[in-house]
């Protein structure tokens, strides 16, 4: 996503920009799977921001049709005692739910989602938006507003410490809790600050796209080629060739590419350990605690559920031993939280009929033996006996067809270090300012955009990454 948006941004302005992709299919880890006759969107699921997209799609000299529906329900929460929970997208519909299911002050769900609007709308033009290594962009009114307010954000408080002082119910800090995840990170040891991210889908909203999440990653494309930019499968870059800390040109084994300016949205490790000489390691970056990884499951389920919806969480009974496990262990809980996404409740097409596509997803530890994993079994059986438990079924006799991702897999396909999702994790209330740079300051021409780096993970930060990737190199050319 930070590299499709790169070159549209820059080849809109101007230059010549080509794509060398190892994969033979774009999108990184925005992208497709077809198994049977089901069809699995294979990363992301969780669409925010659309208005990110439609702004790179304005860039084409052809227009591009893109729909997307919003939601009316985020999310569905299954709790072991049998409560279930609707995350309303409408505030004060689900200040009510909160008050009905787990008896919560409906005032202190509102003003925590105001509080939430006020960290992002103080913080994004800061961190979000523009390049924090840069000391000019720190002179300006956002920036001294920001300061002004930093007593505000929470910065030396975790995100668990603050919500269990606002909140009665156990279970709703869990669910305000689970937005850490988003990032990869811990709860009970990231800032407060990450409690953000419900703005993005309360007040801002949570959507589908009319064709699944792959049609983000089709449109991009479709755009990128209309501006020009070529793309270059099946085409692995194995060093980054210098000259006087300059770059020159790309080794690949179909040859070389050279190039007056290089945008990487591959992990920073890969390029470091892989593609640069060891004296530009930066080895204090590459030695922070990396994010979670993933297991997922993709299942064709022969039965379609009326009580699931396009996003279900089935949480765990001791969330806090399931994050120190998380990060601390080289095996997700035995009683994991499940993510359960089942695109086919608003793309038919996506399962046949009377069937759903079901991608069921697993937080797990990021792989730092960098080893095939060896839990696969046990976790599959922990996983089928709790939604067994919760829902009454026997999916065993439900599931036509499968295929899994690991943290292993997710590394070969993607390049992410150990199969970590985002990077450096966020448990550090200084995580903001110790993500790598977009660009790098020993080797001239040479940028970075992408999950692994500022300003993180998730597609709207890659997205936005790609814009300060390409306002960097118009205004140092």
């Amino acid at each position: 996503m930070g590299a499709l948006a790169t070159a549209i941004r820059l080849a809109n302005a101007g230059y010549g920009v080509k794509i060398l992709e190892k994969n033979n299919y774009p999108g990184g880890k925005l992208c497709n799977l077809e198994l049977n006759n089901f069809r699995f969107d294979k990363g992301p699921s969780l669409f925010t921001l659309p208005n990110l997209v439609d702004d790179l799609l304005k860039l084409s000299p052809k227009k591009i049709d893109f729909e997307y529906k919003k939601l009316d329900v985020l999310t569905h929460y299954f709790f072991e005692d049998g409560t279930v929970v609707k995350s309303f997208s409408e505030t004060k519909k689900f200040a009510t739910e909160l008050q009905l299911k787990l008896n919560e002050d409906p005032i202190t769900i509102e003003k925590h989602l105001e509080q939430s609007k006020f960290f992002y709308e103080t913080t994004a033009p800061i961190f979000l938006e523009k390049s924090l290594h840069k000391l000019k962009n720190f002179f300006n009114l956002s920036t001294i507003k920001g300061i002004l307010n930093s007593y505000k954000l929470q910065l030396f408080t975790t995100m668990h410490q603050a919500n269990s002082k606002k909140f009665k119910n156990k279970k709703t800090i869990q669910l305000f809790n689970r937005y850490a995840t988003y990032n990869g990170s811990n709860p009970y040891k990231a800032p407060a600050l990450l409690n953000i991210i419900p703005h993005l889908e309360f007040n801002l909203g949570a959507y589908i796209p009319k064709n699944g999440m792959i049609d983000i990653t089709n449109k991009l494309v479709e755009c990128a080629a209309n501006l020009g930019v070529e793309f270059l499968f099946n085409c692995e870059v194995h060093h980054i060739e210098l000259e006087n800390d300059s770059v020159r040109y790309l080794k690949t084994a179909s040859g070389d590419y050279p190039a007056d300016i290089i945008v990487s949205d591959a992990d920073m490790h890969l390029v470091y350990n892989k593609l640069l000489e060891k004296k530009y390691t930066p080895k204090k970056l590459l030695a922070q605690e990396k994010s979670s990884s993933a297991f997922i499951f993709y299942w064709g389920m022969q039965k379609q559920f009326a009580e699931l919806d396009l996003h279900n969480i089935f949480f765990s009974e001791n969330y806090e031993q399931e994050f120190t496990d998380l990060f601390n262990s080289n095996k997700p809980y035995h009683d994991p939280t499940i993510y359960v996404n089942i695109s086919s409740k608003y793309c038919k097409n996506d399962a046949p009929q009377g069937c759903e596509n079901w991608f069921v997803m697993v937080n797990a530890p990021h792989n730092k033996s960098q080893k095939e994993i060896n839990y696969k079994e046990e976790l599959k059986k922990n996983v089928i006996a709790k939604l067994n438990r919760i829902l009454k079924v026997d999916l065993n006799d439900l599931i036509v067809c499968e295929e899994i991702l690991d943290p292993y897999g997710i590394e070969i396909q993607t390049g992410s270090f150990g199969g970590s999702l985002y990077g450096n994790s966020s448990n550090n209330k200084f995580s903001a300012f110790l993500r790598h740079a977009n660009y790098s300051s020993k080797i001239k021409g040479l940028y970075f955009a992408g999950g692994s780096v500022h300003p993180g993970g998730g597609i709207p930060l890659s997205l936005l990454s790609g814009k300060i990737v390409s306002e960097l190199i118009v205004n140092d050319n």
